[in-house]
């Protein structure tokens, strides 16, 4: 099947750290009358390839400025050995050089600036429903989905959903009272926005309407929804996009209707894990539909027809995916629907290798690879058994 269009992969605010090996010899400019910590003797230093699982990283929430403090603790288990055991602030001074050199100025720029406006908003804005912006997880979620979760086994996951297709599952989650008390919030956000003339950031360069969960309060309370939540079930259901290792998130709420997004087009998600939850409210059409896990280099190559699949929305009712499944959303017909999107996250990200093994189009090649070895294989074992006998 030939797409309709590229998909494209939403582009949000990250750190990029190109390979994960960056070299740590670094002069960065530092105020006048500072010594530099970290450039001796640890400036020859480079980062592993590879995070050191054992490590346990120290406590950077205190830490205010550019970066994350999950950054930092990520960032802490790829330090070279000689470097683990260090003070804290030399240990901190050398990873900022790093990040200095790998996330351009504008970008740093660019995040300063949307710090800014949400630490406006959440001075002045006053929530509608306060307990929202706490865990309490047997009033946001069914009682079936917390026994799986407590229970954290592949067995008790799979008893509460289905997988229609390969990596994508489909589960009753949210409390009815849970997903009205959220609708009411964004309401009463994106009302109060409009009167105190703020400009509403929206969920991505896809969404024209909608609103990001974290901006007015709610990304505490959230975070422990990815760790708690969804991060052990990604643990089992998708270790090899790191589904063990999720440290960050983006949550949003999308809207489409009349005088709304009527639909989405084919695309890939900026995560490692998807969560799309719909919240409501009355509508018809809007579908999801899936075609296939795809790596960067074949992220436009055809859809072969068992990767085909669409799925239909129903309130309360949670899909998860990978971030590289492409989707997209038909249209809305009538009426208004909802979703709440958590985008899970790892801030340090393994670049892929060659065939990785999520990518759809990569197997196949890899398959058709070892099958024209495989006949290779035969006719030269032939031919060399026809030339024996004569």
């Amino acid at each position: 099947m030939a797409l309709d269009g590229p998909a494209e992969r939403r582009d949000e605010v990250q750190v990029a750290m190109g390979n994960g090996n960056g070299v740590a010899p670094l002069q960065a400019a530092r105020p006048a009358g500072r010594p530099s910590v970290a450039t001796a003797p640890y400036a020859d230093r480079r980062l592993r390839l590879n995070p050191n699982a054992d490590h346990k990283p120290q406590d950077y929430s205190d830490v205010r400025g550019e970066y994350a403090p999950v950054v930092y603790s990520a960032l802490e288990r790829h330090l070279p050995p000689s470097l683990l055991d260090v003070d804290r602030d030399v240990k901190l001074h050398f990873m900022r050089e790093i990040l200095a050199r790998y996330w351009p100025q504008g970008e740093r720029n660019k995040v300063q600036r949307h710090k800014e406006y949400r630490q406006r908003i959440l001075l002045l804005y006053k929530p509608l429903h306060e307990e929202l912006y706490n865990m309490r997880p047997s009033a946001f979620f069914l009682p079936t989905f917390l026994e799986a979760v407590r229970s954290n086994s592949e067995e008790s996951f799979r008893s509460i959903m289905t997988e229609p297709i390969p990596g994508v599952y489909s589960f009753a989650m949210l409390q009815p009272t849970f997903c009205e008390m959220l609708l009411e919030e964004v309401e009463n956000f994106e009302k109060w926005v409009h009167a105190m003339k703020f400009k509403i950031m929206r969920p991505n360069t896809m969404n024209k309407y909608g609103a990001v969960l974290d901006d007015f309060g709610l990304e505490a309370m959230l975070n422990q929804f990815m760790e708690q939540f969804i991060a052990p079930i990604s643990r089992v259901f998708y270790p090899e996009v790191g589904g063990g290792t999720l440290d960050s998130h983006h949550a949003f709420v999308v809207e489409y209707g009349k005088d709304r997004d009527v639909e989405l087009g084919f695309h890939v998600d900026d995560s490692e894990v998807t969560l799309n939850v719909c919240l409501g409210k009355q509508f018809s059409g809007g579908e999801l539909y899936f075609r296939g896990i795809r790596c960067e280099n074949h992220v436009n190559s055809e859809t072969q027809h068992e990767e085909m699949y669409d799925y239909t929305h129903i309130p309360g009712q949670a899909v998860l995916h990978r971030g590289r499944h492409r989707h997209g959303a038909r249209a809305t017909s009538t009426g208004l629907r909802i979703n709440l999107l958590l985008w899970c996250r790892r801030e340090m990200k393994k670049y892929q290798k060659d065939f990785p093994s999520w990518c759809g189009e990569c197997q196949r090649e890899k398959r058709e690879r070892q099958s024209q070895c495989v006949k290779a294989t035969k006719m030269a074992f032939l031919r060399g058994a026809g030339g024996a006998m004569i």
